[in-house]
């Protein structure tokens, strides 16, 4: 899966047990711009290093994949977590300052008006 959005916050690496490490990725996501959804990434073990080129601000495209698992408590009472793991952040290509591709806004205007010659062939 993919999203593009801007990032919004860079976690620091939080080595949770001595053979695993996590770090998060805060993005602004704004499908919608009046209602701006963050949403948390995780990038974990040798994958950490994943954010380390990024800044607050980037337009960014990340690449995860979604996971979910269980979780039972002492009381038996299961809940269960979803988590998108990331493993691929590409920044954006700053579009505003980019030359505009050339395209149709581009073109001269054509005069299609009749030329006074009706001696075209086309049925219509």
């Amino acid at each position: 899966m993919e999203i593009r959005g801007k990032v919004h916050e860079i976690g620091a690496t939080q080595q949770v047990t001595e053979s695993f490490k996590k770090r998060d990725l805060i993005v602004a996501y704004a499908e919608n711009p009046q209602f701006v959804e963050y949403i948390r990434f995780e990038a974990t073990q040798d994958r950490v290093n994943i954010f380390d080129n990024l800044n607050v601000g980037d337009e960014v495209e990340v690449s995860f994949n979604l996971r979910g698992r269980p979780w039972t408590n002492k009381e038996g009472v299961t809940s269960y977590f979803n988590s998108l793991v990331a493993w691929r952040v590409t920044k954006m290509a700053n579009t505003a300052q980019a030359a505009p591709a050339p395209g149709y806004a581009d073109m001269p205007p054509v005069d299609i008006s009749s030329s006074g010659a009706d001696d075209d062939d086309l049925p219509f």
